[in-house]
């Protein structure tokens, strides 16, 4: 049974913690890629965050089956979400991080409950030790270039207790080595399943690929469908403005990725929900998504590559050019391409193409990447097509000028299909992952939860 109380007081005061202890400067948390993963750089010039406000009394943010949750336990958590998760706290997105946190403080209570009485009854040891405990934090370290002193100094420096992140990481090591122990063994991805999911990665192999970071908020985890809408948007201003993609995604979303910083790495259409599907379609790389609605939560993405289907032919090319406008006499473009004419048999190959036309004034040189050949421009598409890897192109006119074109490498696009073990093994961890989001579901609605 879930019973909420209203009474906003316990959670004004963790919300006058929150905002003493971050000195209600959001600006002061700027982003730096030498700080830890979403996270403020550690710099000597900025002052400490004050510790905790002694003259605040704690109170009661929410009782757990009889399990309290402190104001002071609410802070804390708080603290650690804008620490870890590169989202500057405004006055708006406060309330987040507060559902976030209360959330997720209510979810280890029972965690940590269930496995109590799993070890009691069964007698077996689940719960995470010290030493594994450590052992993630140094990991976390490393990743951010710390030792795991520093990274604990770092995290004080900003009013959090070391006890709250290790109280957290043990929550999780221990939850998900109950739910891999309990049913890893019982699960068996069939060849059935295995050959289906290689079928339609067969028959989408000509279609185009995508390499995409992603965020699910859980409508069921944070008290519907509104909230979640809410929450994602937020998200995506804060994204917007500079919060680190993979830092949001472990804090924040629902999914198995969450744990790669929301990592999906590279999906073909028909893997992701069909909504989702309409979106990546339209989007290009280095570009995010808004909230896309989906059955169970809202998605965010981040769209980092893509690539064309296995029937595709894609070509690296450089170019040397000489800018001439559309309007030029028939005297500068006779000059211009006796110029280009010239250089062409002084270029050996693609990779002095740069430093000798860089020689001869007037002439700019390039390096064009790598495209599909149906989406160059129909002067470059002919050459793209007729020569072959080395050969440089007669001068060809666009628009811009006078260009000569080189093909420095050819290729057809197919995405490496994922073998038998790589199928079984993203198979299994989205039904571990399910299977973990409904235990957790049974949980809240057979405990009694009230929050102050």
């Amino acid at each position: 049974m879930k019973r909420y109380l209203s009474g906003p007081a316990a959670r004004s005061a963790a919300f006058a913690c929150v905002m003493i202890a971050i000195g209600a400067a959001p600006q002061a948390m700027a982003q730096s890629s030498d700080a830890p993963v979403g996270t403020a750089p550690a710099d000597a010039a900025r002052p400490a965050a004050p510790p905790p406000p002694t003259g605040m009394s704690e109170s009661v943010a929410a009782v757990v089956n009889d399990d309290i949750v402190s104001t002071y336990d609410l802070a804390q958590r708080m603290r650690l979400l804008i620490a870890t998760s590169g989202v500057q706290p405004t006055e708006e997105n406060l309330s987040q991080f507060q559902r976030e946190a209360l959330v997720s403080l209510v979810d280890e209570r029972l965690q940590f409950q269930e496995l109590h009485r799993v070890e009691k009854e069964q007698k077996i040891d689940i719960l995470a030790d010290d030493a594994e405990v450590a052992d993630e934090i140094s990991g976390m370290a490393q990743q951010n270039n710390m030792t795991a002193d520093q990274f604990l100094t770092f995290l004080t420096q900003r009013g959090i207790g070391a006890d709250t992140l290790k109280q957290q990481l043990r929550a999780q090591i221990s939850w998900a080595r109950w739910i891999r122990g309990r049913y890893g063994s019982r699960l068996r991805i069939g060849e059935d399943q295995i050959a289906a999911t290689q079928a339609r990665m067969t028959a989408q192999a000509a279609r185009p690929q995508y390499n995409i970071g992603e965020v699910l908020v859980d409508a069921t985890r944070v008290g519907g469908m509104p909230q979640a809408m809410a929450g994602a948007q937020q998200l995506v201003v804060q994204l917007q403005q500079g919060a680190p993609f993979p830092s949001v995604a472990r804090q924040f979303s629902a999914l198995p990725t969450a744990a790669n910083g929301g990592d999906a790495g590279w999906v073909s259409a028909g893997e992701v929900p069909p909504e989702v599907e309409t979106v990546l379609e339209q989007m290009r790389p280095g570009q995010l998504s808004q909230p896309i609605q989906v059955k169970d939560g809202v998605y965010i993405l981040y769209l980092k590559d893509k690539r064309a289907g296995g029937s595709a032919t894609l070509v690296s090319l450089k170019q040397a050019a000489v800018a001439l406008a559309q309007t030029a006499t028939a005297d500068d473009e006779a000059a211009a391409r006796a110029k280009l004419t010239a250089l062409k048999p002084q270029i050996k190959d693609c990779a002095s193409l740069e430093a000798t036309a860089g020689k001869v004034q007037g002439v700019v040189a390039g390096d064009l990447g790598e495209a599909e050949v149906a989406d160059l421009a129909p002067q470059f598409q002919e050459a793209a097509n007729k020569l072959k890897v080395g050969e440089i192109s007669d001068p060809i006119r666009t628009g811009a000028g006078l260009h000569l074109v080189a093909v420095c490498a050819r290729r057809t696009a197919s995405a490496a299909q994922a073998d038998k073990q790589q199928i079984e093994q993203r198979l299994m961890g989205q039904q571990l992952s399910m299977i973990a989001r409904r235990y957790m579901r049974d949980l809240r609605n057979s405990a009694t939860i009230e929050t102050k």
